[in-house]
C-alpha cells in the first residue's frame, strides 16, 4: 500500500495540492561531530517533522571542503535506529554511487531497521569533485542521466527480489529538473519529485512532468511535488509553493550546531494548512 492510500484531506478551492501538506529537513552531515547529527534527528522526530533527510556526499558542499562529513547510508541506517516516527531519506543519493543492485539491498536492510519508514531518494549525481576525489567516472550530465534511467529498472527488479522484501512499498523520491530526461524518467518511476528553484521555476517544470505524465500513460496525481525553500524564514515563498502544486516543502540545517529554530514555524504553518 502506497503511503498515499490513507485519507486525504478534503480538496479546497483555494487549495492546489491533494496530498497533505509535509515538511522535510535535510540534516546536512557536514562540519559536526556525530553525536550532533544523532541529536539533530532525535529533536526532529520529536518535533513531529514529516521527513529527516541527509544528503549523499563525500565532502562538505560549502566551507572548508576538508571539514568534518560523514557517509549518507550509514547515516541512515543509525537514523532507522534512533528515530521512530518520521520518515528517513536521502536528498539525493548519488546514483552512480553504488550498483543499484546493491542499492536496492541497502535501502531494504535500512527500511526493515527503520520498521518501514525509509524513501528511497535518488537522482543522477553532480558533485565532481566526489567522483574525482573517490575514483568514480565523472563523465557527462547526459551520461550519469542515462545511468540513473537505466538503474531505476535494475533497482525495482532487485527490490522485488530481495527476501524479506521491504516492509510495503517503498517509496521512491527522484531529484532534478532536467525537462527533456530528468522528468521522463520521473513520470516512469518516481512516487516524490524533488526540484529546486523559484516558484515560476518550480511551477512551470511541474507543468512539464504533468506532460510526461500524460506521454508515459501516469497519473500525474499520483506523485508528490517537493521544492527546497532557499529561505527557511519566507512563508511568503511557502505560500506561493503551494499555489503551484507543491505539497511538501524542505530545507537543510548544518553542523556544527544543527540551529532547529526555523522547523517548528513551518510545522505550526504545516498543521493550519491541513487543518484547513
Amino acid at each position: 500500500m502506497s503511503i498515499w492510500s490513507r485519507a486525504q484531506p478534503a480538496a479546497h478551492t483555494h487549495r492546489k495540492w491533494a496530498l497533505p501538506l509535509r515538511i522535510g529537513i535535510q540534516i546536512q552531515p557536514q562540519h559536526a561531530d556525530y553525536p550532533a547529527l544523532r541529536g539533530a534527528a532525535r529533536r526532529l522526530d520529536a518535533m513531529g517533522v514529516d521527513i529527516i533527510y541527509t544528503w549523499d556526499h563525500f565532502f562538505p558542499l560549502w566551507g572548508d571542503q576538508s571539514s568534518k562529513h560523514f557517509e549518507c547510508w550509514t547515516t541512515l541506517a543509525s537514523f532507522a535506529e534512533i528515530t521512530e516516527h518520521a520518515q528517513i531519506g536521502a536528498l539525493v543519493t548519488a546514483n552512480s554511487y553504488r550498483n543499484p543492485n546493491l542499492l536496492a539491498d541497502m535501502a531494504r536492510t535500512v527500511d526493515h531497521i527503520s520498521n518501514g519508514r525509509l524513501l528511497l531518494g535518488i537522482g543522477a549525481g553532480w558533485a565532481e569533485l566526489d567522483y574525482d576525489e573517490y575514483g568514480y567516472e565523472f563523465g557527462t550530465a547526459g551520461s550519469r542521466l542515462r545511468d540513473l534511467r537505466d538503474a531505476m529498472p535494475v533497482i525495482r527488479a532487485r527490490l522485488g527480489k530481495l527476501n524479506p522484501p521491504p516492509l510495503g512499498d517503498m517509496p521512491i523520491l527522484i531529484g532534478g529538473g532536467g525537462e527533456k530526461v530528468t522528468l521522463r524518467i520521473v513520470a516512469e518511476h518516481a512516487d516524490i519529485w524533488h526540484a529546486f528553484g523559484d516558484p515560476e521555476t518550480f511551477a512551470h517544470k511541474s507543468a512539464v512532468l504533468d506532460n510526461w505524465c500524460a506521454e508515459v500513460g501516469r497519473d500525474p496525481g499520483e506523485i508528490e511535488r517537493s521544492v527546497g525553500l532557499s529561505d527557511p524564514q519566507d512563508f511568503e515563498a511557502g505560500e506561493a509553493y503551494l499555489a503551484a502544486g507543491a505539497s511538501q516543502l524542505t530545507f537543510g540545517v548544518s553542523g556544527p550546531d544543527y540551529d532547529l529554530s526555523n522547523v517548528q514555524p513551518w510545522l505550526d504553518w504545516r498543521d493550519a494548512k491541513n487543518a484547513d
